[in-house]
This record gives structure tokens, C-alpha cells and sequence, in this order.
């Protein structure tokens, strides 16, 4: 017998990173179905915009996934207002791009601190509220990135290798705690997102819109899924590259030019969203030596970017 649809209409949801592109489609896409959302992001102004513009059915909250206090207090509002927590769903993420002997330590810390730890932190707090009710689903947003490895992106593509490891291991101990709780990744390719400027193309795969994502997390949640690849013609990638020799596996991704997606990312497309990644954790400075990005495929970078100015929004991927 075909598994049923679980009927989303009622839930509440809590998104991070919600005010722009994946978190915001994703927040569209709950709310078609009849749940309430609250919109959690950093950048206060964007999120009350976004909550506006899809009605009463979403709240906007300020958050800052790397503190504990702000995440609690994201999640207690979010509860008082809409009621229990059924879905969280760990969306905020940044990507800084460029040759990982030439990144600085900060850039690498605040992507850890945020991809990684934003999304442990969410993760247990959520697990806090749903564990003592018996019910709830937990989506964190990883990346195709996580799964191969991207040259020039080689700290991006470990947090969210390490998310989906994380949630591979959440779900097994939830299993042999008899709890029912479920939890997801997504894994989607380019997304044409702030984020996803300026990126490499690979051959016969083309890039995705933030709603392709958002109707991924929607089935997912409906159908209980757990790796959720988008678009789902990836699994069946993934599964060649598995069972091939590596040379071969590798030999296909150099004439796709999957190797080349983050490594051959346009410098002058990608300069606004760089500028904003950088002050994306309050906790940290900018980073004090400029990241650098391969202008072209095979090219080592030879103009910097230099990082300053206003707060990421905490939009996700590639």
C-alpha cells in the first residue's frame, strides 16, 4: 500500500535564515498548505518584510543561530505566538568561496560556526520541545556540496558533509529511543539565490529555483523522507559515482565540469554576497585578509574580495 501524504495544515513552523531565497520560498510553500510559520533571521527588517508580504500566517522573529539565548528565545516567541513546534526547519547557511590554502581562519570559523553549529544548536533545541510530545520533523538544508566535495569551496562543502552526518546519526538515536520524530536533508544543486551567484554551470544539470527546493522540503515532510536529493536525477549521479572506480567517477565529473562549479565562481557577480557573509555572525570581526575566488576555471585568483559591510541574511545554498 502507497504511503499517505501526512496532512502539514495546523503545524507550526520555525525557519531559519527565512527572509530571502530558500527560507522564504520554503515559508511560501508551508503556508499553501495551511501551516503558521515564524521567519527567524538576522537581518530583522528583510524578515518583516517577507512576513508582510505572505500575510498573517507567518510572524517574523529576529535571530542569530550561532548564540544559544537568541535561538531559545527565536523558538519560545515563535511557540507563544503559533503554537508547539512541529517542524524546524534548519535552513541559515553561508558560503564563502575561493582556494582553501588562501582562506583566512575567521572565514573558515564562521562558516562552521554558522552551517555546523547554527544547525546543532537548532537541532537540540527543537529535539527539547518535541521529544517530551512524541512528534515532530526536523529539516536541516545540506548541499550536493556535502556529498562530493567542491574544489573551491573545501569548508563549505565539510559543514555540510557533517550536517548530514549529524542528522543520520539524530535519527538513530531517536530510533533506539522509540521516539517518533523524524528527521530529513535536503541536498539540492545551484540555486538561483544571492548565494548561488555568479557559480560555475555543469553540464546537463541546470540550476534550480529556491521553490524547487521548498516543494523538495514539502514532500519530505508529507512522506517522511530522509535524503532528499533536488533535483532528484542527482541520486541516480551519486549512485554511478558510488559503484564506478574513482578515476572513472572523477573522469566524469572533469567532463561535466562539476569540479568546476565553486572553483570557477565569477568574482564580480559574487562580490555583494561576499561582502554580506562576511558580517553574517556578530560574535566575529571580519575576516582581516581578503578571500579570494578563481575568477576562471583552472585559474589561480588574482583579485581579492574584500569583506566588510552588512549583515547576511543567512540564505542557503549551492
Amino acid at each position: 500500500m502507497a504511503k499517505q501524504p501526512r496532512i502539514l495544515a495546523g503545524q507550526t513552523a520555525a525557519i531559519t535564515g527565512a527572509a530571502r531565497g530558500i527560507g522564504r520560498a520554503t515559508a511560501q510553500a508551508l503556508i499553501r498548505r495551511g501551516m503558521k510559520v515564524a521567519i527567524g533571521d538576522l537581518d530583522e527588517q528583510a524578515a518583516r518584510r517577507t512576513a508582510e508580504e505572505l500575510g498573517t500566517s507567518a510572524i517574523a522573529l529576529p535571530l542569530d543561530v550561532t548564540d544559544r539565548g537568541s535561538f531559545v528565545a527565536f523558538l519560545d516567541a515563535a511557540e507563544q505566538r503559533l503554537g508547539p513546534l512541529d517542524v524546524l526547519v534548519n535552513n541559515a547557511g553561508i558560503m564563502q568561496l575561493g582556494r582553501f590554502i588562501d582562506e583566512d581562519d575567521l572565514t573558515a570559523r564562521r562558516m562552521v560556526d554558522i552551517n555546523l553549529h547554527g544547525v546543532i544548536l537548532g537541532c537540540k533545541l527543537a529535539l527539547e520541545r518535541m521529544i517530551p510530545r512524541d512528534r515532530g520533523h526536523i529539516v536541516n538544508i545540506s548541499s550536493q556540496a556535502g556529498k562530493f566535495g567542491a574544489p573551491g569551496g573545501a569548508t563549505y562543502s565539510a559543514t555540510k558533509h557533517a550536517v548530514i552526518g549529524l542528522t543520520e546519526a539524530i535519527r538513530g538515536e531517536l530510533r533506539l529511543m522509540g521516539a517518533h520524530i523524524d528527521a530529513s536533508y535536503v541536498m539540492p544543486f545551484v540555486v538561483n539565490t544571492e548565494l548561488g551567484s555568479g557559480l560555475g554551470q555543469a553540464r546537463g544539470i541546470s540550476n534550480l529555483e529556491p521553490a524547487d527546493v521548498a516543494d523538495a522540503i514539502v514532500e519530505a515532510l508529507q512522506m517522511r523522507l530522509v535524503d532528499v536529493w533536488v533535483p532528484k536525477s542527482s541520486k541516480r549521479t551519486n549512485v554511478l559515482g558510488v559503484v564506478l572506480p574513482r578515476a572513472l567517477s572523477e573522469g566524469m565529473a572533469r567532463a561535466m565540469k562539476a569540479d568546476r562549479v565553486l572553483a570557477g565562481a565569477d568574482l564580480n557577480r559574487r562580490r555583494d554576497y561576499e561582502l554580506r557573509a562576511s558580517h553574517s555572525e556578530p560574535a566575529l570581526e571580519p575576516a582581516p585578509e581578503p578571500a579570494q575566488i578563481a575568477p576562471e576555471a583552472g585559474q589561480i585568483a588574482s583579485e581579492p574580495v574584500q569583506l566588510a559591510s552588512e549583515p547576511a541574511a543567512g540564505d542557503e545554498q549551492a
